[in-house]
């Protein structure tokens, strides 16, 4: 449905291609991804593009959690954020705003991609790149072109930043993972949900 918001090219420059010129996009690992549905329960779909996309109810202190509104205020750990030049539901000048609505530090990200293929951006892909600056609580904001300007763009991909950018928020400290117990397989892998066609 979200790809409904640029129809032209994300539906019909689509049909279009495959209709008149006999043409199919060349399939990806991506493209599968995205074609799944999402696999949320109904109410918890419905409750979030109603209240979280359409309401924006988080951004204004208004989203119940246990029967209290939850701020971003309230987050007081450093926050990494992204934003994609060409993302059609989250554009990045709205996604920026993030630094008017918290009181920490913020590494900004603005890479180069849309809403998916911006996120899913691993190091070797080619004709990547990105934009990266730590704004601290105490800081003036940038006005997002300003911000542009200012941050500096590097060539590749976004991960090895955030990479960086965790291992600097952490102790240094590792944790041994968990022995999982006998009964805590449920199936092999890849798991039964594959095997569940959207019309069943």
């Amino acid at each position: 449905s979200f790809a409904y918001l640029h129809s032209r090219e994300l539906v019909w420059s689509q049909k279009l291609r495959e209709i008149w010129l006999g043409e199919r996009n060349q399939a990806n690992d991506l493209m599968a991804w995205n074609a799944d549905v999402t696999r949320m329960p109904a109410v918890m779909h419905s409750e979030y593009l109603r209240r979280c996309y359409l309401g924006n109810e988080i951004a204004e202190g208004r989203f119940p959690v246990e029967g209290r509104p939850v701020t971003l205020t309230d987050i007081r750990q450093p926050m990494f954020v992204v934003g994609t030049e060409k993302d059609h539901m989250s554009p990045w000048k709205s996604v920026y705003k993030i630094h008017r609505l918290t009181d920490t530090d913020i590494c900004f990200v603005l890479t180069n991609g849309g809403h998916n293929a911006g996120i899913v951006s691993e190091p070797g892909h080619a004709n990547r790149h990105y934009a990266m600056h730590t704004r601290s609580a105490d800081d003036p904001v940038l006005p997002p072109n300003l911000w542009v300007a200012s941050a500096p763009r590097t060539e590749g991909s976004w991960w090895p930043a955030w990479h960086d950018w965790l291992l600097a928020q952490g102790s240094g400290r590792t944790v041994k993972a968990r022995t999982p117990a006998p009964g805590d397989v449920l199936c092999d892998a890849p798991g039964e949900y594959v095997h569940v066609r959207y019309l069943d």
